[in-house]
């Protein structure tokens, strides 16, 4: 491979990781099986792909995610210099400046796609990119703010879907916040992992503010809440098919997590972790698979 070669390939990969465009991928492919199978179950499969309408939200939702990665490694440059030092050596092929460019093109794309939508899909996307931006820049700073922030703005788009369809059940809504307390204990457990290096950097989380032992309550406590949520989803909303499974079995998994917690060492920390967002992605394949089964 030429030196021309490998320093523009180079540029791309640090592109894609400054953008995040694994995570976008990923919220994309929840968005549409939550889409389909949760809020949109009365709509055909036929129907449901010459929805434009749909299809544009979505697409300027991942316009969006893709800016607010952008904005948010240029605010956390010099922390991610330490916390993830590969990725940053890939980025620094790229000048901050061309980051920049591409947040605003992004951005402005997303917005004229959505004004194209209607006045308020417009509207929804402005407060979506405001908070983005004020995440990166203030937020992510401020004890329990930047957690519960982080959460909501990962979850917005689906409560955004929630309100088109204007699909509005006791199920729907214990799903939501079962899924806010996981991606809640995510962030949390990840700030334990970096926690040194957010205190040198201002970051002020619940693992640096609050001893470990304090730390490891609250995520502890949040599983037990989730645990909670997960037996009423399963005895209370007539859940069945692999959803039920999923939630039953998810009941397992948070004890192995919380054992894990109990070590209080940074291996069972990272494994936690990886577990938890591996959870996640189950539940969107338990969804995608229950859909499918409901419609044959």
């Amino acid at each position: 491979m030429s030196k021309s070669l490998y320093y523009r390939f180079s540029q791309f990969v640090g592109f894609l990781l400054g953008a995040r465009v694994s995570v976008a991928l990923l919220l994309t492919f929840a968005l549409y099986v939550s889409t389909f199978f949760l809020f949109n179950q009365d709509e055909t499969f036929r129907k449901f792909v010459f929805d434009f309408k749909v299809h544009g939200i979505i697409f300027c939702t991942v316009l969006t995610i893709l800016a607010g990665g952008i904005i948010n490694q240029f605010y956390d440059l010099e922390k991610d210099h330490i916390v993830k030092p590969f990725r940053t050596r890939i980025q620094s092929f790229i000048k901050q400046k061309y980051f920049l460019y591409a947040y605003l093109a992004l951005s402005v794309i997303s917005l004229g796609v959505a004004w194209m939508i209607s006045h308020r899909v417009f509207a929804f996307f402005v407060v979506y990119q405001f908070f983005m931006w004020l995440y990166s820049h203030k937020l992510s700073r401020i004890l329990i703010v930047n957690n519960l922030t982080f959460v909501s703005l990962t979850l917005y788009p689906f409560f955004g879907m929630m309100v088109y369809y204007e699909r509005f059940s006791k199920k729907v809504l214990l799903m939501a916040i079962f899924l806010f307390l996981i991606l809640l204990c995510i962030d949390i457990v990840k700030d334990t992992l970096t926690k040194s290096v957010d205190k040198a950097f201002g970051y002020i989380t619940i693992p640096n503010y609050f001893k470990s032992r304090n730390t490891n309550i609250i995520i502890i406590s949040l599983l037990v809440v989730t645990m909670a949520v997960s037996m009423k989803l399963i005895l209370r909303t007539g859940i069945s098919g692999f959803m039920a499974y999923y939630f039953a079995s998810g009941l397992l998994m948070m004890i192995f997590c919380i054992y894990l917690l109990l070590n209080s060492s940074r291996k069972s920390k990272f494994l936690t972790l990886n577990i938890l967002r591996f959870w996640v992605f189950v539940g969107i394949i338990a969804m995608l698979l229950n859909g499918l089964e409901g419609k044959l």
